[in-house]
């Protein structure tokens, strides 16, 4: 299958400013199928916006008969281009995580969808997908009715309550107290993520994490297992033993990349994406499965 790139720069208003965001698309084609229509993925890129990897990753699922969209997250304080994998690409991509607010993220994930399904190629199916700073944004587009799939790898600052403007991590089970931002709509902050897992319930959520990875330790792994199955979500969870931060990453990854792991993590996405996105599943019943117990 053959891929055609192209962007799109969509306005966006959050916080009672307004800007352009830039998604970059990803587009199989099929010669001499000019009306082929495809699910839609949204992907959402590590704090460096939309970097060499990254667009490999749309590629590839591109090259499997998705339409991709990839937004520049940081279109609030810069243009589309990718950070540089240094010292001081870091340090300004974790400083403008923070200073974004969670209203910007939502309307970034609002406006990508929004644009997927405005194509007549697009199914009207969307799933979700990214890593690091895009693993959380992927998990948190989803909240979105209109996403019934996600596969977030290595999502940073879920357990945390720490994307956008905080006070410091906050691991406690319980969710906080609202706080009031008057220039939101509701009169408050956006609550955290992890604190609307019930939202969850109509996609189905593959996790993707690794033991060794230091921005999601064992005890945030924990929780977010733990409030995920509390609210009642259809997900999986895989953790692997030898996997580190950014292990997906195939430049410039610090040592980090491994792409035996990397390979069988696209194997779940395929399958996740294929089984929800591609079959036409119908109208769910809601009714709980009783498992019988054999052996």
């Amino acid at each position: 299958m053959l891929i055609k790139e192209s962007y799109a720069d969509v306005k966006t208003s959050a916080n009672g400013k307004e800007s352009t965001m830039r998604i970059f698309l990803f587009h199989p084609t099929i010669p001499g199928y000019p009306n082929a229509r495809f699910p839609g993925v949204a992907l959402f890129s590590e704090i460096y916006q939309v970097t060499g990897p990254v667009a490999r990753f749309a590629r590839q699922i591109a090259g499997q008969g998705y339409i991709v969209a990839a937004p520049s997250s940081y279109h609030d304080f810069t243009g589309p281009e990718p950070l540089a994998y240094d010292v001081p690409g870091t340090d300004q991509g974790n400083e403008w995580k923070v200073v974004k607010t969670l209203d910007s993220y939502d309307e970034d994930s609002r406006r990508t969808v929004d644009y997927l399904l405005s194509l007549p190629t697009c199914t009207g199916r969307i799933g979700a997908t990214g890593m690091c700073l895009g693993g959380h944004l992927a998990l948190r587009a989803a909240l979105d009715p209109r996403i019934t799939a996600a596969i977030p790898y290595f999502g940073t600052d879920i357990h945390s309550r720490t994307l956008g403007p905080n006070d410091g991590p906050n691991t406690s089970p319980s969710a906080p107290a609202p706080r009031p931002d008057p220039t939101t709509a509701s009169g408050f902050v956006a609550p955290h993520t992890i604190d609307q897992f019930d939202k969850l319930r109509h996609c189905e959520v593959a996790m993707i994490f690794g033991v060794k990875d230091t921005h999601v330790p064992d005890a945030g792994r924990d929780l977010i297992r733990a409030k995920l199955r509390e609210a009642g979500v259809t997900f999986s969870f895989y953790e692997f033993a030898w996997a580190q931060h950014a292990f997906i990453r195939d430049e410039l990854s610090k040592g980090r990349y491994d792409p035996a792991i990397t390979k069988v993590c696209f194997e779940v996405l395929l399958e996740t994406f294929g089984r929800v996105l591609k079959t036409d599943l119908g109208q769910g019943t809601g009714e709980k499965e009783e498992v019988e117990h054999v052996c």
